[in-house]
């Protein structure tokens, strides 16, 4: 009854009018038209302020229109992430976007809280980071990179690739040896 009737009450309707947003919004990305989806997403947070898909949609928007900073795409994730604390795709996508703005420690805070809420998909987060930490971290570290600055990035990488494999360094050396 109480569903029923919040779809009369002027927050209900906004709710519903703010989802009917969501979805144009995620078509109009699938199609590759971001800013228009990031309007229809920035008009639903206007009518439902708790909406995180909402603000997902913002981020992911966002990222393809040049009007957005990364302090204001990484908002817009933490928000979605906030309302639904539980959504590790919020969370792996977040993630995969600090490693691309160079924000590397967000990026492997963000794969592990993934990791640690879908288990199931743990090997899947443990081996995106550990890729992409490989080939994001030298560029980065460009000016201060030496033997020493890459076999950190090395073992950094090692870890996680070996960790979506359900293995540790001992059992990794133990296997090799």
């Amino acid at each position: 009854m109480f569903i029923f009737m919040s779809r009369f009450t002027p927050d209900g309707a906004f709710m519903e009018e703010a989802e009917k947003l969501v979805k144009q919004g995620f078509q109009l990305l699938s199609e590759g038209d971001y800013a228009q989806a990031l309007s229809k997403f920035e008009k639903a947070i206007k009518l439902d302020p708790k909406n995180a898909d909402a603000y997902f949609g913002k981020a992911e928007a966002g990222v393809c229109v040049s009007k957005m900073s990364v302090e204001e795409i990484l908002e817009s994730y933490k928000k979605a992430i906030e309302l639904d604390p539980q959504n590790a795709y919020f969370l792996a996508s977040m993630g995969s976007f600090c490693l691309d703005a160079g924000k590397l420690n967000e990026a492997e805070s963000a794969y592990n809280k993934a990791a640690e809420i879908d288990p199931d998909n743990a090997p899947y987060y443990y081996s995106e980071f550990g890729v992409e930490y490989y080939r994001k971290a030298p560029e980065l570290y460009e000016k201060f990179m030496d033997d020493k600055t890459m076999e950190i990035i090395l073992k950094k990488s090692l870890k996680y690739l070996l960790k979506s494999i359900n293995l540790d360094e001992e059992k990794a050396k133990k296997l090799l040896s």
